[in-house]
């Protein structure tokens, strides 16, 4: 592949350099000679050696499918991009527009377009370009709206980062491998078009000539002289494969970098002693695709100190995340939050942020989430990831930043921060990427770190390396944790204090120690779940189910 487009390349380069006599001059006495040494594809009707011809064509053929293929890229990506980050409204009229376009077919908008601009080089490649643009569009914002869902796009916005810079710097470099193969495989299709209009002479005109036009002569006397036509179909079909090719492999190899999006001013922390999370009467609603409102959260209060490791716990659907995402200022623009007090270190969680407030809360709370591989960037480095904390929110240099970041991977246990530093999220095991989020929450000056989950799907020594690079974290910052679990076992081994909550309000709060004290027969439903040496293995496992509701005794199972 490599040699063939070598060799592509030196055609449109040095063809009509080295071919241009013999391309030109005519000898009437040897015209229309059959394929041979002398001449690989025969002549013409004008004895012009027609294998001249076809390198010499190379480069207008190229340019003429490259800028169209340019113009229907340039396009697609621009409405494609505007369609995915636009509101609700405007995304859904634009993409009506997109498929009102689609209804037509490609060629069919080719031709039209090429009344227009008149049947010319340039109108060609303007009408092919033109025609494309509906076709990327749908492909670009099919592809940017998946990567604009992700949480790390989502937090972006939340920062502070503007529609255009997410777009060009979170959106763009994540949707590059598919969209360079598409691209590729549409230059085939667009040399193919080339060749099509040139042939039914709605493309280069007289005296320039490319393969649809050569083509076209050389299909009048496909009986007598066969290579005459052959030769320019043979340079249209190679070309298009290596086109594919080529694709194909930028799509593999290539690696995309991009910066993080930007925000803040200076930081201003509220005093030692206060609180770090005060929440009264915390009720978050959703709005429905009806417009009406659904309630999860229900009258929520909690209070973290400083260095205070405060467990939320229940089972799926509880509220335990939405509330956390809430104290963490990170619901998007569809949930409501009301409350009568929603404060970190003074700072009102539900009104609109200063610069200096947006620098604090980068700076001073950590999010560490389920999924780490769809919250981290895949396009960019672990390096690069970490320290866009302290180059953008404390303001050091890209020096210091890399030996923070460093130091925050030896802490959580990383080994070979040197090496590893340079490597994308995908090569790195599950334990591994959530100890990298656990140190991206150490490159400012955490004090809070909201672990969402954490240990989901981890098996446990991996569940307990990192449990244990949170308790270093929180030894070496003195931050506080709000730990989100279904574990109550695990809540209560780690914790100084556990939350329980159930659809959405809380049952019950008791100190750690006191798990054993519990009241709540949710929470003794919780604790009857978990197996301990002494459970009888003859006997299915309870679970959670109505009789949790009832105010059973302490020492009766819970079963459904």
């Amino acid at each position: 592949m490599c040699a063939g487009l070598l060799l592509l390349v030196a055609a449109a380069v040095l063809g009509p350099v080295l071919f241009a006599d013999a391309a030109t001059e005519r000898d009437l006495a040897g015209r229309q000679a059959p394929a041979g040494l002398e001449h690989l594809f025969g002549t013409d009707d004008l004895g012009r050696d027609l294998f001249a011809r076809v390198v010499v064509a190379t480069r207008l053929s190229m340019l003429l499918t490259l800028g169209a293929v340019g113009i229907s890229v340039a396009g697609g990506v621009l409405l494609g991009v505007t369609a995915a980050v636009l509101p609700r409204l405007p995304r859904r009229l634009l993409t009506g527009l997109i498929d009102i376009l689609l209804s037509f077919p490609w060629l069919l908008l080719a031709l039209f377009f090429s009344v227009i601009w008149g049947a010319t080089s340039t109108g060609a490649m303007l009408a092919i370009g033109f025609a494309g643009i509906p076709v990327f569009a749908r492909l670009v914002s099919t592809l940017a709206a998946s990567v604009a869902n992700t949480d790390y796009v989502r937090a972006a916005g939340l920062l502070g980062s503007n529609p255009v810079r997410t777009a060009a710097r979170h959106v763009l470099p994540n949707i590059l491998p598919p969209l360079v193969v598409n691209v590729a495989a549409h230059a085939s299709v667009t040399l193919l078009s080339f060749a099509a209009l040139s042939f039914l002479g709605l493309g280069v005109q007289a005296p320039e000539y490319d393969w649809g036009r050569l083509l076209n002569a050389g299909a009048k006397d496909i009986y007598r002289e066969p290579m005459a036509a052959i030769g320019p179909g043979i340079a249209i079909v190679l070309t298009g494969v290596l086109f594919s090719l080529l694709g194909e492999m930028l799509s593999q190899e290539r690696r995309h970098t991009v910066r993080a999006a930007r925000s803040g001013a200076v930081a201003a922390a509220g005093p030692d002693g206060d609180a770090v999370v005060d929440v009264k009467d915390l009720r978050v609603s959703f709005r429905t695709d009806d417009g009406s409102l659904i309630e999860r959260v229900h009258g929520v209060d909690l209070s973290i100190a400083p260095g205070e490791v405060v467990g939320v716990v229940g089972e799926s659907g509880s509220g335990k995340s939405v509330t956390a995402m809430a104290i963490a200022g990170l619901l998007g623009p569809q949930a409501q939050v009301k409350c009568e007090r929603l404060l970190f270190r003074g700072i009102d969680m539900t009104g609109r942020f200063t610069s200096a407030q947006r620098r604090q809360l980068g700076l001073e709370q950590a999010m560490i989430f389920q999924d780490p591989l769809s919250s981290l960037n895949p396009a960019l480095s672990v390096g690069r990831q970490l320290t866009e904390v302290s180059q953008v929110h404390a303001g050091v240099g890209r020096g210091e930043a890399v030996a923070r970041a460093l130091r925050a991977l030896r802490l959580v246990q990383i080994p070979e921060p040197d090496r590893r530093i340079r490597q994308l999220p995908h090569e790195f095991s599950g334990g591994m990427r959530q100890r990298v989020m656990i140190a991206m929450g150490l490159m400012g000056s955490p004090r809070l770190i909201v672990a969402d989950e954490p240990t989901t799907a981890l098996d446990v020594t991996v569940q307990r390396q990192v449990l244990r690079a949170l308790h270093d974290a929180r030894e070496q910052t003195g931050a506080a944790i709000l730990l989100i679990s279904h574990d109550i076992a695990l809540v209560s081994g780690f914790c100084d204090r556990i939350v329980v909550m159930r659809e959405g309000v809380v049952v019950e709060r008791l100190a750690a120690a006191d798990l054993s004290k519990a009241q709540h027969p949710y929470t003794r439903g919780l604790i009857a779940c978990v197996p301990d040496m002494n459970t009888d293995r003859s006997k299915p496992l309870p679970v959670i189910g109505v009789a949790a509701d009832e105010a059973a005794p302490a020492e009766q199972e819970v079963t459904v």
